[in-house]
């Protein structure tokens, strides 16, 4: 019996459920400004990933590293996430004066 696709599965699976938090939160206490972090992060787990020479352990690295790439992506939506009110927003930050956008578009055709 050949395991090493559903470890890779797994492993797949158990990432994206820890990034979440990590973006929340990053987003939380650091702002979307963090994404650097997450640019390095993620090259340097796919650049490792071709030098490993276990096949599991190497898709298991790549895998890691497309997953803080993704980061990036829902750093920024996490902020609009915040910005509508679905996540709470840091009390301790100052957030930008919103424009009231809805009676903008009530004037548009």
């Amino acid at each position: 019996m050949y395991l090493k696709g559903l470890i890779v599965g797994i492993a797949t699976f158990l990432l994206i459920g820890i990034f979440h938090p990590i973006v929340i939160k990053a987003e939380y206490y650091f702002t979307k400004k963090v994404w650097p972090v997450f640019l390095v992060c993620g090259i340097v787990f796919l650049a490792v990933s071709l030098f490993i020479s276990n096949v599991s352990l190497s898709c298991i690295s790549a895998v890691c590293g497309i997953t803080w790439l993704w980061g990036i992506g829902e750093l920024f939506e996490q902020e609009e996430r915040v910005r509508k009110g679905w996540f709470p927003k840091n009390p301790k930050r100052e957030y930008p004066k919103e424009a009231n956008t809805a009676n903008a578009e009530y004037g548009k055709n």
